[in-house]
């Protein structure tokens, strides 16, 4: 088993002194991307996937031989160059052999043996090591052991200096099929813009001076509204960088907390049209419906274990640090084509922050959860504060460099009490290589925080993942069994409430 529980030593770049004048040959790495390797803020993303079958290793290498090693950051060392002086990194051209990424470790199994168990240390352990920098940074395990969860687990480790979520995401459907129609590509979910048809309606109407008014009086209310929320968001994530912490709880991260701080990995699989029931119910969206669960997982774990008595539930203070993508959704179809005409298909990492108050408290109807957080999500969306993080993050690192912008990067996700991700899976079930998936479960290491919970959908599926530093929560297992206590929970008051409103009418 890769690591032991054991730190590993981290190779530095390799330094490059020659003229690297020819951008073809190799593109500095962008400011976030380089940020990425300082050890403060050294992050992977994981890319947890089950399978319904025993993976053939040589059928999934050969996959991936052909589609990922298309794109040049998959197939590119990022060194540093010492021409400039400035710390800066470049992409560089190399040959990649897949037997260095594709890792099948020897996993000594009998009757008695825990393979749930054994496939979550494994996963622990990899948090702890680093990808050989002397080779582009991505790895591939494969662990052929059947799991109450699947017949088989991968791990697609890669740097988060490749690229953020949602382009990778992407990229890597871009290996997949459809399983309904081998020879189709699957498709993620967009978001329609409703927006633009009710503009349309409107214009067809007849218009008058007073309706004119009213339009521009409520544009200049939504400006207004727009304007003050996100100074005062703005205001309020610069006081948590500086000074203003979340309340001391279970899920508060360990002081002195560095990238190879082991962490554990656990995910529940939840069913998505009971999620957009229970969003329909409370006319909230999906996102709202998942930090509802998570609040009322984490409000469920803390009473139960530690009681009133404990934790002045009322007056805590616990805040979610979520990211947002600030860059279209990348269809696969198009990436696809891209990777064809060996175009980049990534461009960096693209997303901001924004925090969001958490309700820690017994209450009496589950749905208040959901309906607690979509009253904080709907005000976030008149706010730029996610904007603003994004371009204040540019300025930092233009005026700070890495290692300054790293910091104050460290600084948020560890002065608040959980992150929370979301990325969009495919609407389809989809198969690589023969092999079709059971569930893909997306999580980081490295970044600096507690607790984080990453969510992602996958046809008729949305799985949770959570992720803690090793030492915070002893029993990880039971606070997952929150989360689907509490979904359920949720649901059964959604289905009664649905059926007092179908009385009524």
């Amino acid at each position: 088993m890769e690591g032991g529980g054991k730190k590993t030593m981290i190779l530095k770049p390799i330094k490059i002194s020659k003229n690297l004048d020819d951008e073809n040959e190799a593109v500095l790495l962008s400011p976030p991307s380089r940020m990425f390797h300082e050890p403060s803020y050294n992050v992977y993303v994981l890319a947890i996937m089950g399978w319904k079958v025993a993976i053939e290793v040589d059928a999934i290498k050969a996959e991936l031989q052909t589609k990922m090693l298309k794109h040049p950051r998959f197939s590119s060392l990022q060194v540093m160059d010492e021409t400039d002086g400035g710390g800066n990194m470049r992409w560089v051209p190399t040959t990649v052999n897949m037997d260095d990424h594709v890792i099948v470790p020897q996993l000594i199994t009998d009757d008695n043996t825990d393979t749930d168990k054994l496939v979550e240390e494994y996963i622990s352990n990899l948090s702890t090591t680093t990808v050989d920098k002397s080779k582009p940074l991505w790895d591939f395990h494969v662990l052929n052991v059947k799991t109450s969860h699947a017949e088989a687990t991968s791990i697609f480790r890669f740097h988060h200096s490749l690229g953020d979520g949602v382009a990778l995401m992407s990229l890597l459907l871009s290996c997949f099929r459809t399983i309904s129609d081998p020879t189709s590509l699957p498709t993620l979910p967009l978001s329609s813009s409703s927006s633009s048809k009710d503009k349309s309606n409107l214009s067809n109407r007849k218009k008058n001076w007073l309706l004119i008014m009213w339009q521009y009086l409520l544009k200049l209310w939504l400006l207004i509204t727009l304007l003050s929320n996100t100074v005062v968001d703005v205001l309020l994530f610069i006081a948590t960088a500086l000074f203003l912490k979340d309340s001391q709880s279970p899920f508060t991260a360990i002081q002195g907390f560095n990238a190879s701080t082991r962490q554990r990995y656990i995910y529940r699989t939840v069913n998505l049209d009971d999620i957009k029931f229970i969003k329909d119910v409370t006319n909230a969206k999906v996102n709202d419906v998942v930090l509802g669960i998570t609040q009322a997982a984490m409000s469920r774990y803390i009473h139960r274990r530690y009681g009133k008595s404990k934790f002045l539930q009322q007056g805590m203070r616990c805040r979610a640090n979520v990211i947002m993508n600030l860059r279209p959704v990348l269809g696969v179809q198009s990436v696809a084509e891209m990777i064809e005409k060996n175009a980049s298909v990534i461009q960096g990492n693209c997303f901001g922050f924004f925090i969001v108050p958490l309700t820690i408290s017994q209450l009496e109807n589950p749905l208040d959860y959901v309906r607690k957080t979509k009253t904080s999500m709907d005000r976030k969306k008149h706010s730029l504060e996610a904007q603003c993080t994004f371009y204040a993050s540019q300025l930092f690192l233009k005026f700070f460099g890495f290692k300054g912008a790293a910091k104050l990067a460290q600084r948020v996700p560890f002065q608040t009490t959980l992150a929370v991700s979301n990325v969009i899976g495919p609407r389809e079930e989809v198969s690589c290589a023969g092999h079709p998936l059971e569930f893909i479960a997306p999580a980081c290491s490295g970044y600096p925080t507690g607790i984080m919970v990453h969510v992602c959908s996958y046809a008729k599926k949305l799985t949770f993942v959570i992720a803690v530093d090793e030492g915070i929560i002893p029993d990880l297992n039971q606070l997952g069994d929150d989360f689907t206590d509490s979904y359920m929970l949720i649901k059964e008051a959604a289905v009664l409430t649905k059926l007092k409103m179908t009385k009524v009418d």
